[in-house]
């Protein structure tokens, strides 16, 4: 069998993009889970703006962002708790005039105590607007929305 090209190279230019915002993604969500805050808030902007649903305004800039994910996981890791963020089905936009990329994705909350079976929180939306900066993906927005609020 003659084999043309890399792998998925029929894919299109779309796949690498899909897989490069895949990748930062994960390592994101597991920054936020393990605590990592200032490496966390360093996967946005300077100026970053994350509009989570449990609070009244966006959050905006990366000492803020760092700031709450620190003081999170000390009330999680008081009580016991560990949470994962599951974020799946991620679907990619073109990118715009501008660079950026638009990436809608559902993310999963879960909770899990010692001794104590997981269990889901959360369901939700999660909106961003990625840009890159020194080679990196950024999140310039995310707008989250949970399924059981409207």
């Amino acid at each position: 069998m003659e084999t043309v090209g890399p792998p998925y190279a029929s894919l299109g230019p779309d796949a690498s993009l899909s897989a490069g915002i895949q990748r930062f993604h994960a390592r994101q969500m597991q920054l936020l889970d393990s605590g990592e805050a200032e490496a966390w808030a360093a996967t946005f902007t300077e100026d970053g703006l994350f509009a989570p649903p449990s609070l009244p305004e966006p959050i905006h800039g990366r000492a803020a962002l760092a700031a709450g994910v620190r003081k999170a996981h000390e009330e999680l890791a008081a009580e016991g708790e560990a949470r994962r963020h599951l974020l799946t089905t991620a679907a990619v936009g073109d990118p715009e005039p501008d660079g950026s990329v638009r990436v809608r994705s559902y993310v999963q909350v879960v909770a899990t105590r010692r001794d104590e079976a997981p269990k889901l929180m959360l369901m939700c939306v999660c909106e961003d607007v990625l840009v890159v900066e020194d080679g990196e993906w950024r999140v310039r927005e995310r707008y989250v929305t949970r399924d059981d609020r409207p």
